[in-house]
């Protein structure tokens, strides 16, 4: 083969080798392995700083979400509280209104309509909590609403019909706080 740039490639091979070899004093070859191993610890002293760093912030963020979640506790439980504050403030009156029934004497038919008004005031209050009764009587039984205590066989009302409320039902909002207790009609199948 010949030469390449004024240079055979036995003489490309002896320049490639005396660079690869040490020098005769040893010098250029600890300089930069010392080189080196500065450069790796400055990295390493780089890379613990940055891992501390991360571990301090994860650490903050655990604090915080650890704060924040107490506190989203505290407000549930406040919010709670003075909803209740208010459900009860809404009844009050209607204790004043019996305790002012119970100290008056009066004739039962007077008595009486002091108990409806006091009743209707009570229906308001708890409609203004969006506490509603079930209408029951003469729907058809729903057992969603609905608490079958007896079925009464007659031909007086269709199969399946509440004929008779013994205990009203209730709904918060659209949420069943307790159910109707009814008897419902039976028809027999002749």
């Amino acid at each position: 083969m010949g030469k390449a740039n004024g240079r055979s490639e036995a003489e490309k091979s002896a320049l490639d080798l005396e660079h690869e070899l040490p020098s005769a004093d040893g010098t250029e070859n600890a300089e930069s392995a010392s080189g080196e191993s500065s450069v790796q610890d400055n990295e390493v002293q780089k890379l613990k700083a940055e891992r501390d760093s991360l571990l301090d912030r994860l650490s903050r963020a655990q604090a915080e979400f650890e704060n924040a979640r107490r506190r989203a506790s505290k407000e549930q439980q406040d919010y709670r509280e003075y909803a209740t504050a208010d459900a009860i403030k809404s009844l009050l009156p209607v204790m004043d209104s019996f305790e002012r029934a119970l100290q008056t004497k009066s004739d039962a038919a007077e008595f009486r309509g002091g108990v409806e008004l006091i009743y209707k005031q009570l229906q308001s209050a708890l409609s203004k909590l969006s506490v509603n009764p079930i209408v029951s009587k003469g729907e058809t039984f729903d057992p969603h609403f609905h608490e079958a205590i007896e079925m009464v066989e007659t031909t007086d009302a269709p199969d399946h019909q509440v004929i008779e409320e013994l205990q009203r039902g209730y709904k918060f909002k659209d949420r069943l706080l307790r159910p109707a207790m009814v008897k419902v009609a039976k028809n027999s199948g002749k």
